[in-house]
């Protein structure tokens, strides 16, 4: 345990940080799995839109350093991929 009131502050920050991290970390891996359950199903319209979504919650992970540029494009063009082949 920290002693510093400095060091307090900072773990208490570090958790909250963590905390958020994780939770887009998850609904960003939610978006994903429900454009890939869309093609599975062969609903395109369905799976267009859920797309759309999952481009954002990439995108926006990107820009918070929450992932890094080429993971976000590697899954983005993945998805694609996968709609275009229906």
């Amino acid at each position: 345990m920290a002693y510093i009131k400095q060091q307090k502050k900072r773990a208490r920050q570090d958790a909250k940080r963590r905390m958020q991290n994780r939770m887009f970390k998850s609904g960003m891996r939610t978006a994903v799995k429900n454009v890939e359950k869309a093609v599975n199903e062969g609903d395109r319209d369905k799976a267009e839109a859920a797309l759309a979504i999952a481009h954002k919650k990439l995108d926006k992970a990107q820009v918070k350093g929450v992932r890094h540029k080429n993971y976000v494009a590697r899954q983005k063009a993945h998805l694609q991929r996968k709609i275009n082949e229906m």
